[in-house]
């Protein structure tokens, strides 16, 4: 009887981990966006990743309280990537592609969880004064770097991430995530220009970073990699850098109300 109990009730824990790292995902990449428009209309804001987005979460009003509960999310979220990746819960399959967009899937879990390290760092003044340069990325890059066979690694991490923006451009043309929603018909009609936008422009987002990671495994220097404010620092030192940023950063933002309506309406089965 005690084990017929607990099943479910361990499906049931993965779910709502599962449906609120959706929602910290969210959250981060709403603040990641929304700073990055400020900065570009010079009203306080500024290009930064996904730690200091975090940064500028604890400056507000219980601010360590908010932290926690990102925490909480960001695990449950590396904790379901993880399962995405080993158990193939989206049935990408075996072939090449699949194997790509899984090993993408377990770095996802990995960054996840160490920003919710970071998270907490904050939360105990540890790391309150680190700074966002690709901290991640290059924490993620020295640490494969160290390893047997460290530059390909780093390079596979690259590889990997250039096929998740693929992919990310796919299942926003062909609309794929479609499948994995159960959203009712009057919500999918102005909810899913805003994912398919979000979507593309975090893709894009991708395949830069992923180009990264490959001139580090190419130069052997971790500092090379980089994350989302390095993407958007170099958008915004390139030709029409304004406009480019403008443009990331409200992709970035529709990527957040993506992963929101994730946190509601997407079917996820352990």
């Amino acid at each position: 009887m005690a084990t017929g109990r607990t099943t479910p009730d361990h499906r049931d824990a993965i779910i709502l981990l599962a449906r609120a790292g959706y929602g910290a995902r969210g959250i981060v990449y709403l603040l990641v966006g929304g700073l990055a428009a400020l900065a570009v209309f010079g009203q306080g804001g500024q290009t930064t990743g996904s730690r200091g987005a975090l940064q500028r979460l604890m400056l507000a009003p219980w601010g360590d309280v908010l932290l926690g509960v990102m925490v909480v999310g960001l695990l449950g979220f590396a904790l379901w990537r993880g399962i995405q990746a080993i158990k193939d819960t989206d049935h990408h399959g075996t072939d090449a592609k699949a194997i790509v967009i899984r090993f993408a899937l377990l770095v996802s879990a990995i960054s996840h969880a160490m920003l919710a390290v970071f998270a907490v760092s904050l939360i105990f003044t540890l790391g309150g004064s680190s700074g966002d340069s690709g901290g991640g990325s290059v924490d993620i890059a020295s640490w494969l770097m160290s390893q047997s066979y460290g530059r390909w690694l780093v390079a596979a991490v690259g590889v990997a991430l250039m096929g998740a923006g693929g992919a990310h451009e796919i299942k926003a043309m062909q609309t794929q995530f479609d499948r994995h929603f159960s959203m009712p018909t009057n919500i999918k009609y102005w909810a899913y220009p805003i994912c398919r936008f979000g979507l593309v422009i975090r893709g894009l987002v991708f395949v830069i970073v992923g180009s990264f990671f490959i001139m580090a495994a190419y130069q052997l220097d971790p500092s090379e990699a980089g994350g989302i404010a390095e993407v958007l620092n170099t958008l915004r030192s390139q030709v029409f850098g304004q406009s480019l940023l403008v443009l990331a950063a409200v992709g970035l933002f529709a990527f957040g109300i993506y992963s929101l309506l994730e946190a509601r309406y997407r079917r996820i089965d352990p």
